[in-house]
């Protein structure tokens, strides 16, 4: 089955297109055909695609909307220019999985595309007013293009927290708020969290109610999740993606009165706070540089700038306390993760994450963390209680491997 994958954004579009069904799920060996982008959707928009083979072009297109460039990338898969042989026509591609930020708590798993999921992602817009609308799009795209008959799958990124227990998702605030306006965490980054306790399974050959591990999903978004039996019992992200750890340009963890002070202060409206805190904030905010970790350790190594090592400091530090706070609310754990972009790319990172936890039996190996750059690795000695990993993500291979179960009504792996 050729599933497309797709990640609709306000001006982007992302996608691949995995070959894969249940015997390829059950022997791991899904073929990824292509993957890309849209970007600058409304304007005179790049297409980056890039298929199996290894070869790679950039395109210039005038794109108007999500479906215009949906359709855009269907024609250029089904022509000779792509070079993917198993594309020749649109029905070649069987089904299509979506990224959906927010599943409320109405989904608490992916769901084949019906009018009455649709109607519950629509109502999960107040939600994510900046991500659901997006979503939406794309599947409506999607069906513009090949209609009804092939088969749509949401797949969302509050699903795998489902499980956290009430008191740990509620807030102190008053209870009517919660049965009024749902208030509550939700916690995001769901599937990647959810591939890399998968993998961790695999590589340790252990059941999902073996796995216990606190996993970090690292990048220009940052979140935490603790892992007992399987299931997350604890993550960072809260009812928006803002709360936790700090990230490339979110503030993360802060005083909520904060928000009333900038506003008075800075004579800025609520709305106007709330974005200075997602998108001015964290690490660009403290460095004054740049949002980009790699950069930010380039200018510390160059210059030794003391507003991005503090901006690198407060972002290992934040790290930290979120791993001895889940250790203790998990009565311990195997093994830290690190996925996301900087997780898996930066040595540097990892290990002053890591720095100080011999307390709890963790200690670093340089070697085995300077060697696994972007590629699956143990990084803690061999000594070890508290072992240290690294697990690339796949968030994409997760949202083929859902949809080929949802199509054919088999259920998700317990």
């Amino acid at each position: 089955m050729n599933v497309l994958v797709i990640n609709a954004g306000s001006s982007s579009l992302k996608f691949q297109v995995i070959a894969t069904d249940l015997e390829r799920i059950r022997n791991d060996n899904d073929e990824l055909l292509c993957r890309g982008q849209v970007e600058h959707i409304g304007g005179e928009a790049i297409i980056t695609v890039q298929s199996h083979n290894g070869s790679r072009q950039k395109l210039t297109a005038p794109i108007r909307d999500v479906s215009a460039g949906l359709d855009y990338v269907l024609r250029w898969l089904a022509s000779d220019r792509s070079g993917i042989d198993e594309i020749r026509s649109l029905g070649d591609i069987h089904a299509v999985g979506h990224r959906v930020v927010h599943g409320g708590e109405l989904f608490k798993e992916s769901a084949l595309i019906t009018d009455e999921v649709s109607k519950g992602i629509e109502d999960c817009i107040d939600l994510a007013p900046l991500h659901i609308p997006n979503n939406l799009r794309g599947i409506r795209a999607v069906r513009e293009i090949f209609g009804q008959a092939t088969p749509q799958v949401a797949v969302f990124d509050t699903a795998f927290h489902t499980s956290i227990p009430e008191y740990a998702y509620l807030y102190a605030l008053p209870y009517h708020l919660y049965r009024r306006h749902r208030i509550r965490r939700y916690g995001f980054h769901g599937t990647s969290h959810r591939y890399v306790a998968f993998r961790y399974c695999v590589l340790h050959g252990i059941t999902r109610e073996q796995t216990h591990i606190i996993t970090l999903h690292l990048g220009n978004g940052c979140s935490a999740a603790a892992i007992r039996g399987g299931h997350p019992v604890d993550t960072s992200m809260g009812m928006t993606p803002l709360e936790g750890l700090v990230m490339g340009t979110r503030s993360g963890d802060l005083d909520p009165a904060i928000v009333n002070l900038i506003s008075n202060k800075e004579g800025l409206s609520t709305h106007e706070v709330e974005a200075l805190l997602n998108t001015q904030s964290g690490l660009l905010g403290i460095s004054g540089l740049t949002n980009d970790m790699k950069v930010l350790q380039d200018e510390l190594r160059e210059h030794d700038d003391r507003r991005v090592r503090l901006a690198m400091d407060v972002f290992c530090y934040r790290a930290r306390k979120y791993i001895g706070a889940y250790l203790a609310a998990m009565g311990g754990a195997d093994a830290v993760v690190f996925t996301g972009g900087i997780g898996e790319n930066s040595s540097e990172i990892r290990a002053r994450v890591c720095a100080g936890f011999e307390w709890a039996g963790l200690t670093v190996d340089a070697t085995k963390n300077q060697d696994a750059l972007g590629r699956e690795g143990r990084i803690s000695t061999d000594a070890s209680r508290l072992h240290a990993w690294v697990i690339p993500t796949n968030e994409e291979l997760l949202i083929a491997r859902d949809t080929v179960r949802c199509v054919l009504g088999e259920p998700h792996p317990s």
